[in-house]
């Protein structure tokens, strides 16, 4: 019960946070905490030459370029998990064609209603966005041919809920390409505990190699990492939660901040007579 009401809190802090980003109509990547100096570094793409980029749904909260390995079709059905604004489902719809469908999921109201106004302007009948959260995705089963999901997943608290219903609702044989921040080792306790760092994608986020294991727990095969690229925390940021011998402490622990991007497919249908 109580893992369960320190979840509901992380959503609702998570929530109140990209809301109020969606409300000022810009943000400064995911980490950062803005409206002060604790800003950091990460590798965000550049998304302006994609074809159907939209600068107004462009927030700049995203930790790479998730269509970019997606392998996406013409026809093909994509999920994008944590849409915001639209960004990735717009560049996503460019390459589905007039015959695809983009449906985007956020559990923002104003995510969601910005995402909405954007497809009002661009005329688009074949994108769509819905009020959802990923541990329980408003999708039915079998729907996806493609998931991507851009820094999300790890401001899930549930992350192994969100995996499981990332296959439930792909196709048999569907795969997914995500861009999301990892660790590659422990990070301090009052890194852990800055709420406003598990809102940023840091301290909510997951060793590498318990990720990449839950993934495999939830039945994904062929998982790969197609991308990969140090995110480096300032010792300015540090400084807010941490002195000076506990950064250095940290520095020399050899623990990074990583941005991935992760590739998986959902097993094919098994023949119920010989499990081929």
């Amino acid at each position: 019960m109580e893992n369960n009401k320190n979840n509901e809190e992380l959503s609702k802090l998570v929530r109140e946070k990209y809301s109020e980003i969606a409300k000022e109509s810009s943000g400064c990547g995911c980490g950062c905490s803005c409206g002060d100096s604790t800003t950091f570094n990460i590798f965000s793409d550049d998304y302006t030459k994609l074809e159907g980029y939209n600068p107004d749904a462009d927030l700049n909260l995203g930790c790479g370029i998730p269509t970019e390995f997606a392998n996406i079709k013409e026809g093909d059905t994509v999920i994008d998990l944590g849409s915001g604004a639209g960004n990735d489902c717009f560049v996503a719809r460019s390459l589905v064609g007039e015959k695809g469908m983009v449906i985007g999921i956020d559990m923002t109201p104003d995510m969601v209603d910005k995402a909405n106004e954007n497809i009002k302007k661009l005329g688009f009948n074949n994108v769509q966005f819905r009020l959802g959260q990923i541990e329980k995705l408003p999708v039915t089963s079998n729907k996806a041919d493609v998931i991507i999901s851009n820094c999300v997943l790890n401001l899930v608290p549930d992350k192994m809920a969100a995996f499981r219903e990332m296959s439930r609702v792909l196709k048999p044989g569907g795969h997914f390409s995500v861009s999301d921040v990892v660790l590659s080792g422990p990070l301090p306790e009052p890194i852990l505990k800055a709420a406003e760092l598990y809102a940023g994608c840091v301290s909510g986020a997951s060793l590498k190699e318990d990720y990449l294991k839950m993934l495999e727990d939830a039945d994904f095969v062929n998982i790969r990492v197609d991308k990969e690229n140090v995110i480096e925390l300032s010792n300015d940021l540090l400084k807010n939660y941490m002195n000076d011998a506990e950064i250095a402490e940290f520095r020399s622990s050899g623990s990074k901040v990583l941005s991935i991007n992760v590739y998986g497919e959902k097993r094919k249908s098994i023949c119920c007579c010989c499990g081929c």
